[in-house]
């Protein structure tokens, strides 16, 4: 379809010469710290804001009220949305999310940095998911001057750019929906570049706290001690998470559940008797599995392990339950038009495939929404070293996806209900 072809050139085009831009504009996002925790982000959405007002894009700032940010583990928290509307259509939304984790040590320069070296941009939320405010915001202004040039488009593309999703999504994606702020039709999340994401684990965080009684370290007979406690609980706890290496999950690129013990704290000096000890347990969930029954099982396995120690009482609170990420319908449709134009672009087959984190697209689907995940990165998250130190994305995918979002867009602008039934003749 010639039309189409020549509509395809002019995205690229526009891509082409704006990447330097591109490339700049991702730079800036990183050099400004967004750690999460502590969770303020809302300075670094207000750069976010700037930065696309000088693009002359139209950008709303909505914030979320302090409580209910601090509900959920968030200092500040101002979510982004941008709307082009080219016409009646169909509404896409594109969602990143800017918060990052801490940048820990061991970096080769500075985490802040957005340094390019070797074809590569090096920073803390260089690759998750920073890099994708870029490639959704630059595939936004190639169709805004493809329809400059007369192109006929119908639809309208959002970008949600969000703050929270390393502490769940509920004051970013979460809220917008359930504030009525956006209903799209279509929403593609931020992932990497090589594989179309269809489905994610889900996750489930629970804080132990063990109880004892303290006493001088001279007589700790008069003493329960919460640490002693944690010998027996701990043994249950990898004994239980050796055995999901045998439930395994039967999405392609998940391999079973997982657990592990992230934070341990107690006692009260070295000369007593703790009195307390708290733990966090981290389980992923498959998206075979019952979020409620994964929970059920795992309060009973600790108190089946503590039940039997005299003085220590348990307590078990839930601190986040992630559902995983399962496709609604229509999704599988909207999956194969984006594996098409990726495969496309990147000159090899861009295939389906689960992945064992958890993310922000699974609270779209949850609302029935297909949704696909789709950004830029390279083959895998240890390649980017995701919440690792010299955290990365390659300037050649960041291009590509670009294309790639942009090339879907227009196929979904012009005649959606064609593009999710195969090939255009």
């Amino acid at each position: 379809m010639t039309d189409l072809s020549t509509a395809r050139d002019t995205l690229r085009q526009f891509i082409d010469t704006h990447f330097d831009h591109q490339v700049q504009t991702l730079a800036r996002l990183v050099q400004c710290p967004s750690d999460n925790p502590p969770g303020d982000c809302a300075p670094h959405a207000e750069l976010t804001a700037r930065l696309l007002e000088a693009m002359d894009l139209k950008v709303e700032r909505h914030p979320v009220p302090a409580a209910f940010a601090a509900q959920h583990g968030m200092l500040s928290v101002t979510n982004l949305i941008v709307r082009e509307r080219f016409g009646d259509g169909p509404v896409i939304a594109l969602n990143a999310h800017g918060d990052v984790v801490p940048p820990g040590s061991g970096w080769s320069g500075s985490p802040y940095g957005g340094e390019v070296r070797d074809g590569w941009l090096y920073g803390r939320g260089a690759a998750v998911s920073k890099s994708d405010f870029t490639t959704y915001a630059f595939a936004m202004r190639a169709l805004r001057q493809l329809r400059s040039s007369g192109a006929p488009l119908a639809g309208t593309v959002e970008l949600h750019l969000t703050y929270d999703e390393e502490t769940g999504g509920m004051t970013g994606p979460a809220w917008i929906l359930s504030q009525g702020l956006s209903r799209p039709d279509y929403v593609i999340s931020a992932a990497f570049s090589h594989h179309v994401v269809v489905a994610h684990n889900g996750c489930l965080h629970l804080e132990v706290t063990l109880r004892g009684k303290s006493a001088h370290a001279a007589r700790p007979d008069t003493g329960v001690d919460a640490i002693e406690a944690s010998a027996t609980l701990l043994p249950a706890l990898y004994h239980y998470r050796d055995q999901l290496a045998q439930r395994p999950s039967q999405t392609p690129g998940i391999t079973h559940p997982t657990m592990v013990v992230g934070l341990i704290e107690g006692g009260i000096n070295t000369n007593v008797v703790a009195d307390a000890l708290s733990l966090r347990i981290d389980r992923r969930i498959v998206p075979e599995e019952v979020p409620e029954d994964v929970e059920a099982e795992l309060r009973q396995v600790i108190e089946q392990a503590c039940g039997s120690l005299p003085g220590i009482s348990v307590e078990i609170r839930q601190i986040l339950l992630a559902r995983p990420f399962a496709p609604a319908p229509g999704a599988q449709a909207f999956a194969e038009l984006m594996c098409r134009e990726a495969s496309a672009v990147m000159g090899k087959p861009v295939t389906p495939i689960g992945v064992p984190l958890y993310t922000d697209a699974r609270l779209y689907s949850e609302a029935g929404i297909p949704t696909v995940m789709y950004g830029a990165g390279p083959a895998s998250l240890l390649e980017a070293n995701g919440h690792r130190a010299d955290e990365r994305v390659p300037l050649d995918e960041l291009h590509k996806a670009t294309v790639v979002v942009a090339n879907t867009l227009l196929q979904l602008l012009t005649q959606p209900e064609k593009s999710l039934l195969g090939p255009t003749p």
